[in-house]
């Protein structure tokens, strides 16, 4: 399987079948395998050889989508671009990652354009859109201009080399880096699982620079399956996509979960066609996995994993609200262990560092560093802290560098958020350690409220004191409009971290 083009193949077993499909725009697999060509032909006129890079800085769109197809044909490398940058943390990824070529959407021309200047190398811009900015060069005229014909000596096996930029939590984003492309036994076993193949109709609706949504987009091109496209995602047209096109899979933050939910709630769609709506990017409470059990039916998977590590832990459906705030088991092939502070395998129960070693480990480009510095012994570590149950289901109990410490004791917000999240008025939560002359750090939530609905800070704290030891509960709460997060639903705890912590003279 590693040396078949299998667009090339199904481009010849079934030409007719939609390969993408967005609003009205839908190209078959045979037009995209002819898109794919072109694509490949007008790159390789810029310059582009085998493993170069290309960045994108896009909402999903088919020209995206051909033109991820047509680079792993050619052997080029994708750079998706968070298009949450601005100005020089877009120069920065283009600068690190070498890009040779950048699209951007009609959207992201502007920040790209911006950003050029502090571009050190000599670089191609490339406009996606109708209107091509000066020094730029137009992706339709290229593409027309190419011709539809292979590529001579092109690749097109598997799923290509990748580089995702991590989100950059402290310090600039790493490049995630695998120059050999994901193992294709990892695919293959992820499949299996989900119990997927060619009749699937899977629906794109995060944003394309995450690795996990460009994970499954991937999968299941390969597989043979339809993907619907939403350029970005909205809750109700997403609803609509699923009853319109029969989708079977899609994939999703909680954040966008808890959106689909509310939509539902207020108008039901017919989502029977669903089969697999998988989760991953942060924790799902338990109160939201409920509410979607009762809209979708039991289809939901939560995937527990990390850039650099591909996909580690799978809760199934049946196991959701039984094993409620665990992310699973171990994937097959996963080798997971949990170490405490002082180097010891942490036992049942006892919160450790996850670390995991598989064959789908990243290195981060150009930067051996920081690779060296998150593996031990072959394992790599993101700083996640977790324990798990005498059943062998891990729970994530939070980031390394989340964890409050106050007054000597640890305290793991992820926890104290889960329990906020239960709350019928708490529509989003983030627990933050602050400044305390006392303790060093006290517990303060930043809690947006349902729309409609009231809680006051005390209403929450005792909510917590009753589900909680007493020393996990907040001290305090503030109330803010909304909850700052990227386009994949990440919490961005740093931006609210900083808020308080910006005259304390300390960080930590």
């Amino acid at each position: 399987m590693a040396g078949l083009d299998f667009l090339a193949s199904h481009a010849e077993s079934m030409p007719d079948k939609p390969a993408v499909i967005l609003g009205d725009r839908a190209l078959s697999f045979a037009a995209l395998d002819k898109r794919a060509n072109r694509v490949a032909h007008a790159f390789a006129s810029l310059g582009c050889e085998t493993a170069d890079r290309v960045a994108v800085m896009s909402f999903n769109s088919i020209e995206t989508f051909e033109v991820a197809s047509g680079l792993r044909r050619s052997g080029v490398v994708i750079v998706p671009v968070n298009y949450r940058l601005r100005g020089s943390e877009v120069a920065y990824v283009l600068n690190d990652s070498g890009a040779k070529v950048v699209l951007a959407g009609p959207d992201h021309a502007e920040v790209v354009e911006t950003a050029r200047a502090e571009v050190t190398r000599d670089t191609r811009f490339v406009a996606l859109g109708q209107t091509t900015p000066s020094g730029w060069l137009s992706y339709q005229e290229l593409i027309e201009r190419s011709t539809d014909t292979p590529l001579p000596n092109a690749g097109g096996g598997g799923l290509g080399p990748s580089m995702i930029y991590t989100s950059g939590t402290t310090g600039h984003p790493k490049g995630a880096w695998r120059p050999n492309g994901v193992n294709l036994e990892n695919v293959l076993q992820i499949i299996s699982i989900l119990d997927l193949d060619q009749s699937a109709v899977h629906l794109t609706c995060g944003p394309g620079y995450h690795s996990a949504v460009a994970f499954f987009t991937a999968l299941h091109s390969l597989l043979g399956a339809t993907v619907v496209l939403q350029p970005k995602f909205e809750a109700a047209g997403a609803l609509d996509a699923i009853e319109q096109y029969r989708v079977t899979t899609t994939f999703m933050a909680p954040t966008l979960l808890q959106r689909l939910v509310d939509e539902q709630e207020r108008k039901p769609r017919d989502v029977a066609s669903l089969r697999a709506l998988i989760l991953s990017a942060a924790p799902c409470p338990y109160a939201l996995k409920a509410r979607a059990d009762a809209a979708f039916g039991q289809v939901c998977w939560e995937l527990y994993g990390a850039t650099e590590t591909g996909f580690n832990t799978v809760l199934r459906p049946e196991d959701q609200l039984r094993k409620a705030g665990s992310c699973g088991t171990a994937l097959p092939g996963q080798e997971i262990k949990l170490v405490r502070a002082d180097g010891g395998e942490a036992a049942v129960g006892e919160p450790g560092e996850l670390m995991v070693r598989n064959s789908w480990l990243a290195e981060y480009y150009h930067r051996p560093d920081a690779t060296q510095a998150s593996l031990h012994d072959g394992f790599f570590s993101v700083g996640d802290i977790a324990y798990k149950d005498a059943d062998g289901y891990y729970y994530i109990c939070d980031r390394q560098i989340d964890m409050v410490i106050s007054g000597g004791t640890n305290i793991y917000p992820a926890e104290v958020e889960a329990v906020l999240h239960a709350h019928p008025a708490v529509m989003d939560a983030a627990v933050i350690g602050v400044p305390d002359d006392q303790w060093g750090e006290s517990v303060k939530a930043v809690v947006q409220l349902r729309q409609g609905m009231n809680a006051t800070a005390e209403d929450l704290i005792l909510f917590c004191g009753e589900r909680l030891a007493g020393y996990k509960k907040p001290r305090s709460v503030d109330f803010v409009d909304e909850l700052p997060r990227d386009a994949a639903g990440k919490l961005l705890k740093r931006l609210i971290r900083d808020r308080y912590w910006a005259g304390a003279g300390r960080r930590i």
